[in-house]
């Protein structure tokens, strides 16, 4: 063996050593599978799955921003007191909300498990006509919560009276004659034949100075026929605090692909509401007859004027000479954006009889006849 073959043989030998320990001295781990989020299409746009769960989930809300002038009447204006003199002067009334929602939906055994919840936050100022007009915040609120499997729900939500039905159009200021009382706990229960027929019937708790004083809830059932030319809905409710009834009917009609119509009218019994010994609604409205008297109609309609644009109205009355008109144009700026501008006119009758409760001139209390608008801007998501 020469020296060459020697120099040789040992730099191999310490290639193949320093190799065996650079091998055992790095460990490379093995990847573990990335779980991405998954897209659930099965409830509409929007779902994702919960990673690890059969749960999907939808997070959603608005951001919207409105700048309200005119009468302060029972609507788009507010009054204050001037800074230097105290001198009452017309103002914006402004309110910006946040509105945040959720939805799941789950498939089980005994049906689809669904929830709905809905938070807002406001910073706005008053229109109330005795008081100051005073900016700020006016707290949370929770407008839904509630869990539904199947055809049952449970939870915080809106009076049926007003869901089912499909409330009053889709102008902005909407109950300058009411229509109903909204928030409320329920026990409810929905049923679709699948054939156009689907019916509701729902335990209320009803709110504020309304809320139920017993075991015996608020009722409330209602049945709908939809077609492809619209629909027909029935809603009846019982106030149990007053032991009143209160029923409206609906019809919409689709006239075109451009113009839906839609009339409603309501009538409710008023014996115990006008008795003055009842010392909590002495304006004879109850939980669900709201508008003054007996009855009340109301009528509307959308007219979409491109893809862009839609034109909104609506008129309403009631037997105590309260009526009003309510019209905007709703523009999407781009998806997700829409610009709203209203002008609403309200003419004020009066409660049912005011007099025979108190000696306050409620009626000079307010305007006659009040007119505003309301200029919105919402962005969606």
């Amino acid at each position: 063996m020469n020296i060459k073959s020697l120099l040789l043989g040992s730099a191999a030998a310490l290639i193949a050593v320093s190799g065996a320990r650079a091998a055992d001295a790095v460990v490379v781990a093995e990847p573990e599978p990335a779980e991405y989020v998954k897209i659930c299409d099965v409830y509409g746009s929007g779902y994702f799955f919960i990673p690890g769960t059969e749960t999907c989930l939808r997070i959603g809300g608005y951001v919207r921003y409105d700048i309200g002038v005119g009468d302060v009447g029972s609507f788009d204006g507010a009054v204050t007191g001037d800074a230097q003199d105290g001198s009452a002067n017309d103002t914006y009334r402004k309110k910006a909300r946040f509105a945040l929602k959720t939805w799941t939906g789950q498939e089980t055994e005994l049906g689809t498990l669904k929830t709905y919840t809905e938070t807002r936050f406001n910073f706005q100022n008053s229109n109330n006509y005795f008081f100051d007009n005073e900016a700020g915040n006016t707290g949370a609120s929770l407008n839904f919560a509630w869990i539904q499997l199947g055809g049952l729900r449970v939870g915080k939500d809106e009076s049926a009276f007003n869901t089912f039905i499909g409330y009053a159009g889709n102008v902005i200021q909407d109950t300058l004659v009411p229509y109903g009382d909204f928030d409320t706990n329920v026990v409810q229960y929905y049923f679709d034949a699948g054939n156009g027929f689907s019916a509701v019937v729902s335990l209320e708790e009803g709110s504020g100075f309304r809320t139920i004083d017993s075991y015996v809830p608020n009722v409330v059932g209602g049945v709908k026929y939809t077609q492809g030319w619209g629909a027909i809905t029935g809603v009846i409710a019982y106030d149990s605090n007053y032991e009143e009834v209160a029923g409206k009917v609906r019809l919409d009609v689709t006239v075109s692909q451009a113009l839906s119509l839609w009339v409603m009218a309501g009538y409710g019994t008023d014996d115990n509401l006008n008795d003055p010994a009842n010392v909590k609604d002495v304006f004879g409205r109850g939980y669900f007859k709201q508008w003054g008297g007996n009855w009340a109609v109301w009528g509307g309609g959308t007219y979409t004027i491109n893809e862009k644009t839609r034109f909104n109205a609506q008129a309403s009355a009631d037997d105590a000479k309260n009526y009003a008109l309510a019209a905007n144009i709703e523009y999407d700026v781009v998806p997700g954006l829409t610009i709203t501008a209203e002008v609403d006119y309200d003419h004020y009758g009066g409660f049912n009889d005011p007099a025979s409760y108190t000696n306050v001139d409620w009626t000079n209390a307010r305007q006659k006849d009040s007119v505003g608008g309301i200029l919105r801007f919402q962005r969606s998501f």
